[in-house]
């Protein structure tokens, strides 16, 4: 039975604080933004630019218990990995736009990476692949 990953849900703030966030600072594209009533909540997707079926679900916090997970998705490890077939075009922009990078640019074995957080404080990997770790399996 194939199966593949489609949507990663990071629990947010503000909607549209988010979306600023990862379509203006991270550019990013925004792939829907509907309104649920039934629910008082918004369905809003982005993804990178390039990045075929998968996507962040910009999840609004609905309660103090998800609220206090903002921007510690995964317990101040790297969350995400955004991969980039140019590190240092990337690198430069997101510094240029005012992107908080928590460890310095480092080639290592499997390729070039530094590690940013997002607007929350969650952490994700600037990296490019030497070759992608997935190829390898």
């Amino acid at each position: 039975m194939p199966q593949s990953m489609s949507l990663v849900a990071i629990v947010v703030r503000d909607y549209d604080e988010a979306i600023g966030f990862y379509v203006n600072t991270l550019g990013f594209e925004l792939i829907e933004d509907t309104y649920q009533p039934e629910q008082d909540k918004r369905w809003v997707t982005v993804r990178p630019k390039g990045g075929g079926d998968f996507a962040l679900l910009l999840a609004r916090a609905s309660n103090d218990h998800q609220s206090q997970y903002i921007g510690d998705q995964a317990g101040g490890r790297v969350f995400l990995f955004l991969e980039t077939d140019d590190f240092w075009r990337d690198y430069k922009l997101y510094q240029d736009r005012g992107v908080t990078f928590v460890r310095e640019p480092l080639k290592a074995d499997y390729g070039t990476v530094a590690v940013f957080e997002d607007l929350y404080g969650n952490r994700w990997d600037l990296v490019q692949y030497d070759q992608s770790p997935l190829k390898q399996l």
